[in-house]
């Protein structure tokens, strides 16, 4: 099997990549919810155990964290081009998926929204729409952050349609308020600048490791493609991207009052969790914690990626997660033309 690495040769001689939009009807009526797909131009039928989906955490969309191209790649080309159909959805109220009237208005004029049973909704109307676009039965799930509640959730509900799941930077139960929540009153949404970013991407980093942490170039290429997807709010001075607060309502009720909101021990699908050693805003503990209630699931993995943050999807150790995860999802297929080393 080959391990691809940063710079390698091999990814050039790999099968171009067809690009798809499309939006998908949500259970909500007046919700439409985004869907992109990847795959390789010279592949149109892929097996349960080849087909993708991603799901982003609870700020920020989809595409910016799974296809934005750092060093010429994006995590979800690198799995597309090992053979794979990949598919990254924006729950309702985040990036490209339909902003619900109440972010039009201030955010204390309504109520939080896009909580993770909602979320789930929105996922499950994209997973049957691969499955009927793809003639596939189940799916690899992939999450991220408030993902892993999404998809966890998800999985131990509908253990018939999810093929392997894959929990990046999972949360648990936890004695502090979430990162996200600013404390107060919640309105329908929340917003955050570019230094609000930056200062929650690098809190828990020792101080000597914080400038070598994200290559050159790289927040700014994220922080700019991420706060074009919220034009509202990037028109502010300061400008901000604006998120739903429904997952905060989700933490102030279950993860910080010390209710768990699904059970793992439902999940019956192959499973990982990867977590970041400095992780501070869902810490290895969770992970660790989450990892020891998974008792049904046939197989499961846990893995620390050293020296990496809550996104070191987007971090110089970026490889080491993306290869991780890849033994994962191809332990135990057959090898397809083109994995071999030349």
């Amino acid at each position: 099997m080959l391990t691809l690495r940063q710079g390698s040769p091999k990814l050039a001689r790999m099968d171009e990549l067809i690009t798809r939009e499309t939006m998908v009807p949500s259970a909500d009526p007046g919700i439409s919810i985004y869907v992109r797909n990847k795959r390789p131009a010279a592949t149109s039928t892929f097996p349960p155990e080849r087909t993708v989906l991603f799901v982003h955490g609870a700020t920020y969309p989809a595409e910016t964290a799974f296809d934005l191209r750092l060093d010429g790649i994006s995590w979800m080309e690198f799995i597309a081009r090992r053979g794979f159909d990949v598919y990254l959805l924006d729950v309702r109220g985040y990036g490209r998926s339909t902003r619900p009237s109440a972010m039009d208005a201030p955010a204390e004029a309504n109520p939080p929204f896009a909580d993770t049973a909602s979320a789930r909704r929105d996922v499950d109307v994209v997973v049957e729409h691969i499955r009927r676009e793809r003639s596939v039965s189940r799916v690899v799930l992939i999450s991220w952050s408030w993902g892993c509640a999404i998809m966890g959730s998800y999985a131990a509900a509908h253990p018939d349609k999810v093929e392997k799941l894959v929990q990046f930077a999972p949360g648990w139960l936890r004695e502090a308020p979430s990162p996200t929540d600013q404390g107060g009153r919640l309105g329908a949404w929340r917003a955050v600048t570019r230094e609000d970013a930056r200062k929650r991407w690098l809190n828990g980093v020792p101080e000597s490791k914080r400038n070598d942490l994200i290559p050159a170039g790289w927040f700014d290429a994220w922080a700019d493609a991420t706060f074009a997807t919220d034009p509202i709010g990037a028109a502010q001075t300061p400008p901000v991207l604006r998120a739903p607060n429904g997952v905060v309502q989700d933490s102030r009720e279950f993860w910080a009052a010390g209710r768990p909101l699904y059970d793992p021990a439902r999940i019956t699908a192959p499973t990982m969790i990867v977590v970041g050693e400095w992780d501070h805003d869902t810490p290895p503990t969770m992970a660790q914690a989450l990892f020891a209630r998974l008792v049904n699931t046939p197989r499961k993995r846990l893995a620390m990626i050293g020296e990496a943050t809550h996104t070191v999807l987007m971090e110089r150790n970026r490889m080491e997660l993306f290869e991780q995860v890849q033994l994962f999802l191809e332990d135990g297929l057959p090898q397809r033309r083109g994995d071999e080393c030349n």
